[in-house]
């Protein structure tokens, strides 16, 4: 509590400073006048209505309870902000009239389990019509990651100065990990209760990806049709839950193997989207009586179970396929 009286109080002596500077004559000169303005501009609608400190407690409670549910909704979390602003004005009388001042911002944070640092400069352009501010710059530093796909779409986020698009992109990459994590999880399992609600652990989905995403996973344990049972000896994670590759062996069936590759993939527009591979292997001999080019074909019909049924449901019927008699 002290320390938020001693930030409140800072606070106010930064206003009363600012407004004793606005109300000082125009004895500086012109530049002077100019700069007293935009201070003034700058800082009248925040400090407006700000008469006590109670006001300015009850404000600043008001922007941290936004803060922790923005971070609450996307999973984006700021640890570190700092700004610092240069006056670009140009002083030739031809140019008087237009206000430019340069922002420089340092911020660090995490989504969950991928941390990042941005630096980034905005150029805000003022005359007497309108108010424009643009990107001029942005660097994006990530910690390494076992996630390859975004070393590609960091670079593409900085070469466009896309901050929109960074963000965006990272909230819906990571809820696409998370959920491939859970649903590997989910079939490695030992038999237990179902686990309703399932449906609701899947990523949300915006606009220009609902279509897609919806053909892929809408119907995954519609009517709770959770599996009861889990496949612990059929199902192997050789890097773990959190990668991208999960095998299916049956233990009746030497040698035969179902791999699947699930990727998170960023498009050039920011767009995230799964897409998941089958990779069926089998004993030579296997193929060579395999006169229906079933296990050939099997990749292509992987793809078309997975717009009928769904992401999970799919991995359902794969695993159940490959391993009837061992559960029989």
């Amino acid at each position: 509590m002290d320390a938020q009286l001693a930030e409140v109080r800072a606070l106010e002596a930064e206003i009363a400073a600012l407004r004793r500077a606005c109300e000082e004559p125009r004895a500086a000169g012109e530049d002077s006048w100019r700069a007293q303005k935009s201070l003034r501009e700058m800082y009248q609608s925040d400090s407006e209505g700000w008469a006590s400190s109670k006001d300015l407690r009850s404000h600043l409670g008001h922007l941290e309870s936004e803060l922790r549910f923005l971070s609450t909704l996307t999973g984006i979390s700021i640890r570190n902000y700092s700004m610092k602003t240069e006056d670009l004005t140009n002083t030739e009388k031809k140019e008087k009239s237009i206000m430019k001042v340069l922002q420089r911002h340092r911020l660090s944070g995490n989504c969950r389990m991928i941390t990042f640092q941005l630096e980034f400069q905005i150029l805000e352009i003022q005359n007497k019509e309108s108010l424009s501010s643009v990107i001029t710059d942005l660097n994006i530093i990530m910690e390494p990651t076992e996630y390859s796909e975004l070393s590609e779409f960091v670079s593409r986020a900085e070469e466009r100065r896309d901050l929109l698009m960074f963000f965006r992109s990272l909230h819906f990459f990571v809820e696409w990990c998370e959920y491939r994590k859970r649903t590997f999880e989910h079939f490695k399992e030992r038999s237990g209760p179902a686990r309703r609600g399932v449906t609701s652990l899947q990523p949300v989905v915006c606009r220009d990806w609902e279509a897609e995403t919806k053909r892929l996973h809408s119907r995954d344990w519609s009517q709770d049709q959770c599996t009861k049972e889990k496949y612990p000896a059929a199902v192997h994670l050789p890097e773990g839950a959190a990668s991208s590759c999960m095998a299916v062996r049956s233990t009746c069936q030497p040698g035969f193997e179902l791999v699947i590759v699930w990727r998170v993939q960023i498009d050039e527009e920011g767009k995230v989207l799964p897409k998941l591979d089958l990779l069926p292997k089998a004993p030579q001999q296997a193929l060579k009586l395999d006169r229906n080019r079933v296990l050939e074909t099997a990749p292509l019909s992987f793809r078309a179970l997975l717009g009928t049924l769904g992401i999970e449901a799919a991995l359902e019927s794969l695993i159940k396929s490959l391993c009837t008699a061992d559960y029989d």
